[in-house]
């Protein structure tokens, strides 16, 4: 095992773990009663966190090839950390935010079978991860694989998604339709990582190349926007990867190429 790059990942679970706990801390204060605000907070500080997984789950593998300390170990370590920070903790996010209140705050008798969608959706937005999980790290072994493109969405761009929504909206929802709204995005997310719709995966971007300055101007002000409109931001770069394998997939679009040899971790 390879402390280093283990560590990230060790990141990466303890964001999820806090991402549960603090998507339980804001249905408890919804059940409660208590101030709207405080359970906004709590959930949009579960988005948060599944936010800095996602850094730290792209930043474990690109340190583990910098330092040519990849291991198998590492691959199997990051893909089950995946599994509860992008997998289970959104799925559990989506319900608590998304459903539950909605159910809460209907008086109509039927959006009561929302709680039991909801449980399906859920679970079929974490095994459809878990499943994108396990068929990726079969493929990634085999030789010849366009490294270029990810088969399927990868889990922390579909969790990214999610997180991304709460963050922007923060406050649960309460009205039945826009609950429906919501579980039919999960499920649509839950669908692109099983498909075999092609996502870019940046990995041949070789950050040691001389790039224009204009590049870093750029990266810059990105952050930059990040940093003060997080919430549009984010939001708009989650829904754009979200949708390029989409628009990857019209006719005339594709363009394929030589395969770049180079490891990939799991996604």
């Amino acid at each position: 095992m390879y402390v280093l790059p283990s560590l990230f990942t060790v990141g990466t679970l303890i964001c999820g773990y806090y991402a549960i706990l603090s998507t339980l801390q804001g249905s408890q204060l919804m059940a409660a009663g208590a101030a709207g605000v405080l359970a906004s907070a709590a959930f949009d500080n579960a988005a948060k966190a599944i936010g800095w997984a996602i850094v730290f789950d792209g930043l474990d593998g690109r340190i583990a090839r910098l330092t040519n300390s990849t291991s198998n170990f590492g691959r199997e370590f990051d893909s089950l950390a995946d599994v509860i920070t992008f997998g289970l903790a959104p799925g559990v996010l989506a319900y608590a935010w998304g459903v539950r209140p909605a159910i809460d705050a209907s008086q109509i008798p039927l959006t009561h079978h929302l709680r039991a969608v909801g449980w399906m959706i859920g679970f079929a937005y974490l095994i459809c991860g878990a499943a994108r999980l396990a068929r990726f790290n079969i493929e990634s072994a085999k030789p010849g694989v366009d490294r270029r493109y990810f088969v399927g969405l990868p889990i922390p761009a579909a969790a990214g998604v999610i997180a991304a929504v709460v963050h922007c909206e923060k406050d649960p929802l309460t009205y039945w339709p826009f609950a429906v709204v919501s579980l039919l995005a999960v499920l649509g997310l839950a669908f692109l990582m099983v498909s075999r719709v092609r996502y870019y995966t940046f990995k041949s971007v070789d950050l040691r190349r001389r790039r224009p300055y204009v590049t870093i101007i750029f990266i810059g002000l990105i952050f930059l926007a990040i940093l003060f409109y997080s919430e549009p931001v984010l939001l708009v770069l989650a829904l754009a990867y979200a949708l390029s394998g989409l628009l990857h997939e019209i006719p005339g679009r594709q363009r394929p190429g030589p395969s770049v040899p180079e490891e990939v971790k799991a996604q």
